[in-house]
């Protein structure tokens, strides 16, 4: 397993993780006290409010960007990229992806933008990597 196939799965992990910081504070509540409710939990998430609901939105936000990543890993593997850079880009975007949900957590708009768009950058760059000579 290369580098940036390690990155695929902690970046599919990611959002089980912002599930879980977004549901903590209901877990080993009673429903009826506003304990995570497993009945309806969609219905529990959307009235979340603060920290728990800008988790849930950076869930979200994460399964959003799995897509064009998982893409770009792939696409920059199966041309052949030179694996650092490949490795480096994974690694850089897992990164900024963490960055992007603690930014999120924290309630800093302007630098959780900054790192979004460092994340789209690497997928975007991966499309682009070159065969090593």
């Amino acid at each position: 397993m290369t580098i940036a196939e390690a990155c695929l799965l902690a970046a599919c992990l990611l959002p089980i993780g912002c599930a879980w910081i977004a549901k903590s504070k209901g877990f080993g509540k009673p429903r009826r006290e506003g304990g995570f409710d497993n009945h309806n939990p969609r219905a529990w998430l959307a009235a979340l409010q603060g920290w728990q609901a800008r988790a849930h939105a950076a869930q979200m936000n994460s399964f959003e960007a799995l897509p064009i990543f998982i893409a770009g890993v792939l696409v920059a593997e199966r041309m052949q990229a030179s694996q650092a850079l490949v490795d480096g880009l994974a690694l850089a975007f897992v990164a900024a992806r963490v960055g992007y949900i603690g930014a999120y957590l924290a309630d800093r708009a302007n630098l959780r933008s900054v790192l979004w768009a460092i994340g789209l950058g690497c997928c975007i760059a991966m499309f682009f990597a070159k065969q090593p000579f």
